[in-house]
């Protein structure tokens, strides 16, 4: 795992993980979670982060809902493991020397196993507790509280965000500002 240092842009993945049609509707907090992740996705394709989503069972449960899905720059991967670095797409797009930044639900099943692997290989693990969910808050709670003492490193989307670009001199400062306005008078 990388020394946890300052996040920046040229230095970071993304990796979303099941937001799908039949999934998100029982999430608690749903708006919260689709809102923060559509500002993550949107600033990525301004800093050119990389970017790949994964569904769970998506024959049962849906494809990625939109609008997150038309934020995509490639097409999901499909999965049946609850760990989302099992397919061998996801495995080999993983850059082991990037901090992942992980969004999505189920916090405590997903995205936990997710996040324990990728600690398991080295891998330095964000995930901004405003852009995860589950379906109870319980659930959720105690996934955070378990994946920071693994040693995810837990922040906001709002932190992140401005973390990638450092400065108000940054070249997209002024769009990267507009993204989080308008999330601020409700998207």
């Amino acid at each position: 795992m990388l020394p946890v240092k300052r996040l920046v842009a040229n230095q970071v993945q993304i990796l979303v993980v099941d937001l799908q049609e039949r999934l998100v509707p029982g999430i608690d907090g749903k708006e919260l979670v689709l809102a923060n992740t559509i500002r993550i996705l949107k600033i990525a394709q301004l800093l050119d982060i990389p970017t790949l989503a994964t569904v769970q069972y998506p024959k049962g449960l849906g494809q990625t809902i939109e609008p997150i899905a038309s934020l995509l720059t490639s097409e999901p991967v499909p999965k049946m493991t609850f760990s989302a670095i099992d397919p061998d797409a996801v495995r080999e797009w993983i850059n082991p020397d990037f901090a992942t930044i992980l969004v999505g639900i189920e916090t405590h099943v997903c995205l936990a196993q997710t996040a324990l692997d990728l600690l398991e290989m080295g891998v330095t693990v964000v995930m901004p507790v405003d852009a995860v969910s589950a379906r109870n808050r319980l659930d959720h709670d105690t996934a955070m509280h378990r994946l920071t003492q693994a040693g995810v490193i837990p922040t906001t989307t709002e932190a992140l965000l401005f973390e990638w670009i450092a400065t108000a001199e940054h070249t997209h400062f002024k769009a990267v500002s507009k993204i989080v306005k308008e999330f601020d008078k409700g998207l």
